[in-house]
């Protein structure tokens, strides 16, 4: 019998919307954008123009803090547009679709055959290097680190979030060539994380060099940080990236065919859709040719991710380059007169505040209002019942608010990510962002500690 790391800290939160697990959709959209803004530690510099053609691998941006790592263009097409904010930061370059699926070839061989330095150098100029990430800071991985460990979390806690083991079962052999390439870039151990009930373990067997570990137990068991946590914590001066399923099946994909392929197998769920799906497309494609015909009411929120840590994108935006859901919820800009003297049957509560606590399985439709400002930050209980760190969350939280680094890092930052916090801004009552606050402590520590 193996070994379960119970995770008994945490909240599912059930939402309508779910979709069911039925063959994909197929979806291929004309337009496609490269949005350099998502990336962390990523200073753009932008290598062509609108109305140049591009291959799918053609490098369009530059990373300046080095000058080895691209981002390249998910297709073939012509450069439709360059989109730039204010002080024109680079926002986004759009690539529109030739349908002709035209690919660099970066080519064909297998990881045993060729050296790391060659690798790295493989995945930097084809684009797929920023698909590993590190920890600490959840920032894309450097080239000249070698990771302690490598870990991949194959299931999503989060609401709304389906099983996505039929990707990996479709490309087995794509997705064990990806592995056997991560192997060739650590002394450590490849970690993959499975949940007992959520995946179907037989799809992972057979597949050497990696090491197993099973979860239960609500959300965020699935978080990566969470998983790094249980099996073996980060250290002070330690690195170790890590990866999901459809990152490894991508890796694969470039060694195995020669190309740049990031195919994702998406999530398409939330109360506003009047049929949420299983959709198989290439990451930063456009999603409104799937909002078309499908929305149950105009006013909602479009969000590539999951609703709690996912980022807000428009009828018009993309599915960013890490994503593999689409959450559609309502937009919460109403307000609600006398909301917090109503029983409250249909809203959601960790607390005894509303009635909705004596029927803890019911689905609920959510939108996205605060229902009041932020207040005091004072210290309670709320976060430890939804943080499985041995970690004082709200002491971490303060340490940063006033900059404190030594103390930062003696209460844990090297460990966390924002997404790790994103249930104890769900059930803060003083509404504290927490998230925002995380990321602008991890800021800090690269800033200082660089």
């Amino acid at each position: 019998m193996h070994k379960v790391i119970k995770i008994r800290k945490g909240l599912d939160i059930w939402l309508k919307g779910e979709v069911e697990l039925k063959e994909p959709r197929i979806y291929s959209p004309t337009l496609f954008a490269v949005e350099p803004t998502r990336f962390r530690m990523m200073n753009p510099r932008l290598l062509v123009q609108e109305g140049d053609t591009v291959q799918c691998g053609t490098p369009v941006v530059q990373n300046k803090f080095n000058e080895l790592m691209f981002l390249t263009s998910p297709v073939s097409g012509i450069v439709k547009r360059v989109v730039r904010g204010d002080k024109r930061k680079l926002l986004s370059i759009e690539i529109e679709h030739d349908n002709k699926n035209n690919y660099i070839d970066f080519g064909k061989e297998t990881p045993d055959s060729t050296s790391r330095e060659a690798i790295i150098d493989k995945l930097l100029r084809s684009g797929i290097w920023p698909l590993l990430r590190q920890r600490p800071y959840a920032v894309i991985a450097s080239p000249t680190d070698t990771p302690r460990d490598i870990f991949i979390s194959a299931f999503n806690s989060a609401p709304l979030a389906a099983n996505t083991d039929a990707f990996v079962a479709q490309h087995k052999d794509v997705f064990k060539a990806g592995i056997d390439v991560l192997k060739m870039l650590t002394t450590g151990a490849i970690h993959l994380g499975l949940h007992v009930r959520k995946n179907d373990e037989s799809i992972y067997s057979g597949i050497g060099n990696i090491e197993i570990h099973h979860f239960d137990g609500p959300h965020p068991s699935g978080n990566i940080g969470v998983q790094i946590h249980r099996i073996s914590p980060i250290n002070k001066g330690e690195v170790v990236w890590y990866l999901y399923p459809q990152d490894v099946v991508a890796i694969g994909q470039l060694f195995v065919a020669g190309k740049r392929e990031i195919r994702r197998l998406v999530t398409f769920a939330g109360s506003e859709l009047k049929q949420p799906a299983m959709i198989e497309m290439l990451a930063e494609a456009s999603v409104s040719g799937l909002l078309t015909d499908n929305l149950t009411q105009d006013n909602v929120r479009i969000i590539s991710g999951d609703v709690l840590t996912g980022t807000s994108i428009g009828k018009d935006g993309f599915l960013g380059f890490y994503d593999q859901m689409i959450s559609v919820i309502p937009e919460g800009d109403h307000y609600e007169f006398l909301g917090w003297a109503l029983p409250g049957f249909k809203k959601h509560s960790m607390s005894h505040a509303f009635f909705s606590w004596l029927t803890p399985k019911k689905k609920y439709r959510l939108h996205t209002n605060f229902n009041g400002g932020e207040r005091a930050f004072v210290v309670t209980n709320q976060y430890d019942k939804v943080f499985p760190f041995d970690i004082y969350p709200v002491h971490l939280l303060k340490a940063i608010l006033v900059n404190d680094i030594d103390l930062m890092e003696k209460l844990g930052i090297y460990e966390v990510a924002e997404e790790d916090f994103a249930l104890c801004e769900y059930v803060c009552t003083s509404k504290i962002e927490s998230q925002e606050i995380v990321r602008n402590g991890i800021d800090t520590m690269i800033k200082e500690m660089s």
